[in-house]
């Protein structure tokens, strides 16, 4: 049995005790499979693993059937990897969802379909991981299972951490298969996650994660029908398992510079930064960006620009927002994640940032002058937050923006902008850049965001003659559109591009057009290029397929070193973004309300506490979709709707004369007012409704969204009279038939050639 893991932290020290003790001995005594051994050797899942443990009559029980239903469903509907908690002391727990016996089957089950599908054929992959527990065993066991049945990975020299774009870049770049890489973005400590990645670059999309998905059942119904399977592991020098040519590719960094100053990392940019004479603060949450992006920042020759926070790579994160007492004030360990932006409720109902708070800015920015930005970045380093300091006397103006902050001490305070409003200021500067190079009319232009963003941003859009195809929330659904558009510049080059967008409505982005723009209001955004994007064997892309703090960083900082030229703040920039678009959509908001502490070390609580809270999050869900699908299929007119809505939150003192539409948007429900919208979204991977909103008046769209996403989903009179029964429980499986025409029409599934490699 394992001793108690001990850390020099007493906050982590408490996490591990708390779930040492909650972990039963049989779990602890567990010997499925020994990675430390170097060589090869394999597991044998039994019959018995797939049944629930029992000290007398199934001692050998690992409730793997239990475990993949739960893997199966998540599996359809994720939009950010299959992920969930994980025992971080004692991995081969298999009552959590990410375990390192599902990490094997889930590997083995895409080694097998990859093998089918490319018999007889070099099959390449890349995988790599940030910093949290556990990441490098399970990059370990993905390395040498997929060497076990043939697949050749590359993986950093001695698995060290990379980002998830650099894994994608490299899936792209180098016409791999694929990739798989190991992360939970900026979710909380405990959880993990494998992304994987298709042959693009991107996500997998819910067609794709079936087939393995599948692939398992079969293996399942095999044990089942034979008692056992035998699953192979390499030994740890397999030449399969190649460090090298990732060494030589510098990890891919060099590749990636070359494409950087091809798009935002052009001279019009750089030449900025370094004329900058101050510092820009990078916030290196977890410390695995550190690794890269500093050797990026390096070979711009702008590295001498910026300082770091936490260089040091920490799976607690530096206990970046973690606490000894929960929300609602009780002493347990809670995590609020490392998402900067998070905004909570303190006893006495007055809104602070939690993870932010946690960071000590006010001491740790005494030194720095009145007007430093601080870019704060995750551990997968996908997502940025962009913050300034600024004087406290702004503060007025700060709030008529709508622009939050944090008061330092009497005479600063920190600026901490929402994406909405940070991407707002990054499109607009790099469309004036574009501009002044004498670039922006060599194409269309055109981005693509998510429904659940700014509605600024398509104002600005339209303002600036850029046209806007909305998708449902997830940047692989930003990147099934890039392919999209990609196809048809392939095939008619000199006709115009149009596709759909989430809404229905076809979007002419004209003849051979340019992405300025893909992002979403979670902090994630990539930028295009003006020439299309070459993988070494020819493929073409108008944009990278996953979103990258390093090149939001880039065009950050070059916009802030151009500010610095007139003494501007940044809010200041903001304000001016809106007046000269005459945006009226200014304010926007997210309520995240979550129906559990993710954090309880206890998984038979959390999963009990789990699955009543999908069932709050699927009422609240169902309440507006029923209503959503019911009009779109004309079995209820928008008056009714609003009928209904008035009905019951009219005492909430809520209206919906205004109302204009109602549309589900993929994975979520849109309300579109005249003067605001509200967008009510069960996560796809977890216990928690998302509400957003945007428009007029901060305060009115943090009414609405707080309301509406706090109901519990009660079917009214009303709604049971004008949504019937059978209507109201086929919604979910009617919306899912309607998301997936949407990702289908105009599909590019263009099959994968593998090439002949050059490494």
């Amino acid at each position: 049995m394992t001793a108690l893991k001990v850390s020099d932290t007493a906050l982590e020290n408490e996490l591990f005790k708390s779930v040492y003790e909650k972990t039963p001995d049989y779990v602890k005594n567990l010997e499925l499979m020994n990675f430390d051994n170097k060589g090869e050797f394999s597991f044998i899942l039994k019959k018995e693993h797939l049944k629930p443990y029992d000290e007398f009559s199934n001692p050998e029980g690992l409730n793997l059937e239990d475990w993949f239903a739960n893997y199966a469903k998540e599996a359809k509907v994720s939009t950010a990897g299959i992920r969930g908690p994980q025992n971080i002391l004692y991995p081969q727990d298999t009552r959590f969802p990410i375990n390192l016996v599902g990490i094997v089957l889930a590997t083995l089950a895409k080694a097998l379909v990859a093998n089918e599908k490319y018999s007889n054929s070099r099959i390449v992959k890349v995988a790599g991981c940030e910093v949290r527990y556990n990441s490098k065993l399970f990059l370990d066991a993905i390395a040498r299972i997929q060497a076990a049945n043939g697949i050749e990975t590359l993986v950093p020299e001695n698995k060290q951490t990379i980002p998830i774009w650099l894994a994608s870049f490299l899936a792209f770049k180098l016409d791999l298969l694929g990739g798989e890489y190991i992360t939970s973005s900026h979710g909380i400590s405990v959880k993990n996650a494998t992304k994987d990645l298709n042959s693009q670059g991107s996500q997998y999309l819910p067609e794709e994660s079936m087939e393995f998905v599948n692939k398992i059942r079969q293996i399942f119904d095999e044990v089942n029908e034979k008692g056992s399977y035998e699953i192979k592991i390499s030994s740890v020098d397999n030449p399969l398992i190649n460090q090298t040519a990732m060494k030589n590719l510098n990890d891919g960094v060099d590749l990636y510079v070359e494409y950087l100053k091809s798009g935002v990392a052009k001279d019009v940019n750089l030449d900025l930064i370094k004329s900058f004479d101050s510092k820009i603060v990078i916030e290196n949450v977890g410390g695995s960006a550190y690794r890269t992006l500093s050797r990026v920042l390096d070979k711009l020759g702008i590295s001498d620009k910026f300082v770091w926070f936490n260089i040091e790579e920490d799976p607690f994160f530096h206990s970046i927002g973690k606490y000894d007492v929960t929300p609602k004030g009780e002493k347990a360990f809670y995590d609020y994640s490392v998402d900067a932006t998070v905004l909570a409720k303190k006893a006495d109902g007055t809104k602070f940032f939690p993870v932010i708070d946690t960071l000590h800015y006010d001491e740790k920015l005494k030194s720095f002058p009145v007007g430093t930005a601080v870019l704060i970045t995750d551990p997968d380093h996908d997502r940025l937050t962009v913050a300034q300091t600024e004087p406290a006397e702004r503060i007025p103006e700060l709030r008529k923006l709508g622009v939050d902050y944090i008061e330092l001490d009497n005479d600063r305070v920190l600026t901490v902008f929402t994406a909405n409003q940070a991407f707002l200021m990054l499109m607009d500067f790099w469309a004036k850049q574009l501009k002044s190079e004498n670039l922006w009319l060599n194409h269309p232009r055109f981005m693509i965001k998510t429904t659940a963003s700014a509605l600024s941003w398509d104002e600005w859009a339209s303002k600036n003659d850029v046209k806007v195809v909305n998708v449902p929330v997830g940047f692989k659904e930003i990147a099934n559109i890039m392919k999209k558009v990609e196809l048809k510049l392939k095939n008619s080059p000199n006709e115009e591009v149009v596709v759909d967008d989430v809404f229905g409505t076809p979007i002419n982005l004209g003849v051979n057009p340019r992405l300025l723009f893909g992002g979403e209001e979670s902090g994630g955004m990539i930028m295009g290029t003006e020439e299309l994007i070459k993988s070494q064997h020819g493929r073409f892309a108008v944009a990278m397929r996953e979103k990258s703090a390093t090149e939001a960083i880039v065009v950050a900082s070059a916009l802030i070193a151009k500010l610095a030229e007139d003494n501007t703040y940044l809010s200041q920039y903001l304000d001016e973004v809106f007046n000269s678009n005459n945006i009226i959509g200014r304010f926007d908001t997210r309520v995240d309300i979550a129906y559990y502490n993710e954090s309880e070390p206890d998984i038979n609580k959390l999963k009990l506490a789990k699955v009543e809270g999908e069932v709050l999050r699927t009422k609240n869900d169902m309440f507006y979709l029923s209503m959503a699908i019911a009009k779109r299929k004309g079995k209820i007119s928008l008056g009714d709707i609003k009928c209904i809505l008035n009905d019951r939150f009219s005492i909430d003192g809520l209206n919906f004369d205004n109302l204009k539409s109602i549309k589900f948007v993929g994975d979520g429900t849109y309300l579109e007012f005249d003067d605001k919208y509200i967008e009510i979204r069960p996560s796809g991977t977890d216990a928690k409704t998302k509400a957003y909103g945007g428009g007029l008046n901060k305060e009115e769209i943090e009414k609405y969204a707080g309301i509406l996403g706090n109901y519990s989903g009660e079917r009214t009179t009303l709604h049971k009279e004008l949504i019937s029964e059978s209507d109201y429980d086929n919604c979910k499986s009617d919306a899912m038939d309607y998301y997936l025409a949407f990702v289908d029409k105009d599909a590019n599934n263009e099959p994968f050639v593998i090439p002949e490699y050059e490494f």
